[in-house]
């Protein structure tokens, strides 16, 4: 018997995958053995750079999530490179103070419109072209990327909470509608993690976030990664609608 986690021949479509947790995802799955195809936003630098690094089983293409009509395109450019996909990582995903208190409506709006344009809109559109290949070819895994703040409120970040409650739910309806096809889906939900999207608020009030996690710091985006790698494997395939937790205790439920 082994217990290791072996991707061969397996295909990934990775969007948000040149920092922070995507990147360490891409990483993961690479050195698993899967081939991945991962976007990137704004940091084409980043991405050509990893997708050099990591050779002929990696390639990256510029996306915004909230551009539904270039979707369909994006799926089809992973399909068409390497032949198939049969795990979607959702990780993009935008994070923005946009408080109550806040002065203006019309920032309000946009601020909502915008978040879940890129964290809910872009990955249900995603999701939904993915079963469309997954449903003809053999079945697949959706894992999708959410956050403490799904489940806890967020003071100042109102509508990035909403957001990743609705992916949660979407994790569950996928998990629920799709498995008789042989889809899998999950949702791993991190707390604070050291990358680039949370370094203005690690920046401002460092000792009160680490003072509300159990296990004394901060998380490393390698810490998420692996649990990705896991689900996207075989070791995982009696999971399905899960979401696991990985913020060192500082939510328990």
């Amino acid at each position: 018997m082994t217990l290791a986690i072996d991707l061969t021949g397996t295909v990934a479509l990775v969007t948000g995958g040149s920092r922070g947790i995507g990147e360490s995802i891409v990483r993961h799955l690479h050195a698993a053995g899967a081939t991945v195809f991962f976007t990137y936003q704004s940091r084409s630098d980043l991405a050509e750079r990893l997708a050099a690094e990591l050779g002929d089983r990696a390639v990256s293409a510029r996306c915004d999530a909230a551009d539904s009509a270039s979707l369909p395109d994006l799926v089809d450019a992973c399909v068409s490179k390497f032949r198939g996909l049969h795990v979607l990582v959702n990780n993009a995903a935008i994070f923005a103070t946009n408080p109550f208190d806040g002065g203006s409506f019309d920032a309000w709006r946009v601020g909502w419109r915008r978040t879940f344009d890129v964290n809910v809109f872009g990955a249900a559109d995603l999701a939904w072209l993915a079963i469309r290949y997954m449903r003809a070819h053999g079945g697949g895994r959706i894992i999708n990327i959410a956050s403490r703040a799904a489940h806890r409120g967020e003071l100042e970040h109102a509508d990035y909470g909403a957001s990743k409650a609705a992916i949660v739910n979407l994790t569950k309806s996928i998990a629920r509608s799709c498995a008789a096809d042989g889809i899998l889906s999950f949702a791993v939900a991190p707390g604070f993690i050291e990358t680039e999207m949370a370094a203005h608020d690690l920046e401002l009030d460092r000792p009160k976030i680490v003072g509300e996690i159990p296990v004394g710091y901060v998380g490393r985006p390698d810490q998420v990664a692996p649990i990705v790698a896991f689900l996207a494997s075989p070791l995982g395939s009696y999971l399905n609608g899960a979401t696991i937790d990985v913020n060192g205790g500082s939510y328990v439920r």
